[in-house]
Parts: structure tokens; sequence; C-alpha cells
């Protein structure tokens, strides 16, 4: 299977649709090259797989609830199943990407899922992890997943078992070093987690109408502060903050898509009643104005 554009098909919870490989390999690698812009993004999202991200050239930030990670050219980061997460290109960036689904190394009833790698899963400190070449643990990690992205873009015979191999050994490596207690492990996302799930849904639903802030909080029916509170333990921003980003965001994608349509128009539907603030916060997050952004 060669190494393929990566692209988000997200649901209402932010949720990825998009399946990772086939029912019989669930696994698949995948490059993104953001070489011709100094900041692009992928949005909160989550997914049943596990992933590892490598860095080729640039850095990347990622986050996810409650932490950010600085991950540069050389190393890796692992993120965990069903965790929300979201990164940024701090500077022209190239990576790759590897998201599997845990089975690929034994189906739930197997010794391999029940002894290692649903603990790995369910461990509620590992969330993500930054792997960089400082520690020979971390170096064989990496070693591993460039000898899996090498395998599979080049598909000789046997690749599958190649790749199988390698993340099995990713795998038994990760779980010596984190070694599961009892009790240090969850099978559902916490609260804050599942809260920011349905908030971020209500936001992308309704970020054209003129929402604020106690609509966000009621979409969970909590309370205004609560509201707050989640939001800066989850994703270090406030609920407004989102929604203004969110908003430019849709905006960009609409220049680009919908050339026709003046600039008023698309502020208009993006949720700005006033096109002038549309063009000052497009330009906070885009260092140009839409006029620009569309032009070039």
């Amino acid at each position: 299977m060669p190494l393929q554009q990566c692209g988000l098909n997200l649901n209402r919870d932010r949720r990825e649709l998009k399946p990772h490989g086939t029912l019989d390999f669930p696994c698949a690698a995948y490059f993104s090259d953001y070489a011709d812009v100094l900041y692009d993004e992928f949005p909160w999202h989550w997914h049943d797989e596990m992933e590892f991200i490598y860095i080729i050239k640039g850095t990347l930030k990622l986050q996810v609830p409650g932490k950010s990670l600085i991950v540069s050219s050389g190393e890796s980061v692992f993120i965990n199943a069903k965790v929300l997460h979201t990164g940024t290109s701090e500077d022209l960036c190239e990576k790759l990407s590897l998201v599997f689904h845990p089975e690929l190394m034994g189906d739930e009833t197997s010794v391999f899922s029940q002894k290692y790698v649903t603990p790995l899963r369910q461990l509620q400190s590992l969330d993500c992890c930054l792997f960089r070449p400082g520690q020979q643990w971390m170096r064989d990690i990496n070693e591993y997943l460039i000898h899996i992205f090498d395998s599979m873009k080049e598909e000789m015979i046997g690749y599958e078992f190649e790749v199988r191999e390698s993340l099995s050994r990713i795998c038994f490596i990760m779980y010596r070093q984190f070694l599961p207690e009892p009790g240090d492990h969850h099978t559902k996302p916490d609260q804050d987690q599942l809260r920011i799930r349905k908030m971020l849904a209500f936001i992308h639903e309704h970020y054209a109408e003129n929402i604020v802030l106690p609509d966000i909080a009621a979409s969970v029916n909590i309370g205004e502060r609560e509201c707050l509170r989640c939001f800066q333990r989850v994703i270090q921003v406030s609920p407004m903050q989102y929604l203004l980003k969110y908003r430019v965001m849709q905006g960009a994608s609409m220049l680009l898509r919908n050339s026709t349509d003046s600039i008023t128009d698309i502020a208009r539907s993006c949720g700005f009643e006033n096109p002038s603030y549309f063009t000052l916060m497009f330009k906070r997050y885009f260092k140009t104005t839409p006029r620009e952004y569309r032009k070039n």
C-alpha cells in the first residue's frame, strides 16, 4: 500500500470516519507536505486507531487535551486510540503518519491484545508520547517506524509481515517502558473529553449563526463558568476564541472554493456580521488580507 495524501472526514463528534487500510490489513501510511505554507493545521479529531507521526523536515506543534508538544525533524510522536488531537505546522513541515487498528497485532481474544496492546491502549497516562533520539529505546522506535514507512512505500512481497512485526516490537518496547499498573487504565474518555466533543460539534454545526457562550454551555447542560473551565483544561483556549478561529478558517476555505462570492458575503456566511472585523481577524491568523489570500 503506497503512501497516501492525508485528508480528514469527520462526524459531528469530531470522530474521523475515513477507514485506514482495509478490513484484512487495517493500517495506512500518509505523507503530508506543508512545504508551500508557513502555517497549516489539521483540526481537533479522534479515531479508534492508534497513530504515529514522524517528522521528516520542519516542526509540528501537536496538542492533546491538557498538553502540547513540539515535534521536530527526526522525532516522532505516538497518539493513543480515542484521544482528541490537533496539530499545527510551525514552519515548513513534511511528516509521515501511520494509523493502524490495534487488532492488526492480534484480535481482542488473543494474548497479544489482552496482555500487551489493550493495557497500552487503555493506559490513562499514555494519551501521547514524544520519541526523541536521545535515548536508545526511543531511537529504536524511530528506526522501526522508518522501516515501516519504507516497507509500505515499496510494497515488496511480504511487506505486511514486516509492518506487523515492526509494530509489535514498538508496542512491546512501549509496554516495557510504561509498565501499566493495576487501576491505571480506563476504557472510556473522561467527562471533559466527552463534553468537549459535543461542544465542538455544536460550534461546527452552528458557527454561521449568532451563537454565544450560554448557547455553547447549554449544548452539554453545564453552566458558563464550567464551560470556560472545561475548554481551558482540554484545549487551552476559551469557547469564543475557538469559535472565532473556526469561523476564520471556514472563511479561508470559502475564499478558495467560492471564487465568485464577495468577501462581504463570505464573511456573513461564516458568522461575521461586520466584514471589516472578518478582515481584521483574518489578517491576525493568516498575516494577509482575504483579498490577497484569494489572489495568491
